[in-house]
């Protein structure tokens, strides 16, 4: 594959926490969804020198009596921002829907952690779980990895890896409107029939091509199938998964694309599109479309890591 050409990024920030703390202030003044939800419920788990991460949050289901299963949860904010808390009332909703553990992990973030480190992390996680969950009280037999945006990516990098290395089993993937091609530019994305405002359309290429530049290495790492699943010759043998794009988004072309290879392949797939619905909608609404949402992601864990 020939090396992707690199895309002119216009939006300059001398510092990254100047760029991640304006990101957080925009989106604490926007309303949250499912605002009846509760925040704060999670156990905050310290782990042993040498886990893949220093701890994790940790949310268990309410009332069950059995060792429960475990979905590994990894936030959005392209690759270069945002944090465990932002999915923080979500994780207790599919925890105490879905009947399972979720383990909320705070990944590493570029540019100070380049391309693949992220996907390193989440997979070692998994290996770790897969070997050590009854330390937490979960079955790491019963495991599965999801992420919305930029954690959809690592979700499907880290089963591509699992696939690669021979383990662990995974039950199951979540790849919520996720960027699953970052060797297209974000300018020549196919879009279909998508018509959208041109001051959303230029905003979101220019958005997408300043995370790209953050969180890749090399421009030629853009072409690797783990910054771009969606790539990848062979996706048989992957894991059972729900794919879900919203019909207003940039990414949505390649989000219907890889859920059209991974059935092709022969994976177990569903395929949900949430039309009239923009990126991230999960989190900032519409309302019906979030909650049916969130619903399905807790459906289809409750049935794959029965």
């Amino acid at each position: 594959m020939s090396a992707p050409k690199e895309e002119r990024v216009s939006i300059q920030f001398d510092d990254i926490e100047t760029f991640r703390r304006n990101a957080r202030e925009q989106a604490a003044s926007w309303p949250r969804v499912l605002a009846h939800l509760p925040s704060g419920t999670n156990e905050r788990i310290t782990l042993p020198v040498g886990a893949p991460a220093a701890e994790l949050m940790l949310y268990r289901p309410t009332g069950l009596a059995t060792t429960p299963g475990v979905f590994v949860n990894l936030h959005g904010g392209g690759f270069v921002m945002g944090d465990w808390e932002s999915d923080d009332p979500f994780c207790r909703f599919l925890a105490d829907t879905a009947g399972c553990a979720v383990v909320n992990l705070d990944y590493v973030l570029a540019p100070e952690h380049k391309f693949p480190a992220a996907v390193e992390q989440t997979y070692a996680l998994l290996v770790w779980l897969a070997e050590h969950g009854a330390v937490l009280g979960v079955d790491g037999s019963r495991l599965a990895v999801g992420g919305h945006s930029a954690g959809g990516n690592l979700s499907a990098a880290a089963c591509l890896l699992a696939k690669e290395r021979g383990g662990p089993a995974l039950r199951g993937q979540i790849i919520d409107y996720a960027p699953l091609d970052l060797a297209t530019l974000p300018s020549e994305k196919d879009t279909g029939p998508l018509e959208l405002p041109p001051e959303i359309t230029d905003l979101d290429t220019e958005m997408g091509a300043l995370y790209n530049a953050w969180y890749l290495a090399v421009p030629e790492d853009a072409g690797s199938p783990l910054a771009s699943p969606v790539l990848a010759e062979d996706l048989a043998g992957l894991p059972p998964a729900l794919v879900i794009t919203a019909g207003k988004d940039l990414l949505r072309g390649e989000g219907d694309r890889y859920a059209e290879r991974l059935a092709a392949a022969g994976v177990e797939t569903e395929h949900a599109v949430f039309e009239g619905s923009f990126h991230a909608f999960t989190h900032f609404g519409p309302e019906h479309q979030a909650a049916a949402a969130w619903q399905r992601m807790a459906t289809f864990l409750a049935r794959v890591l029965a």
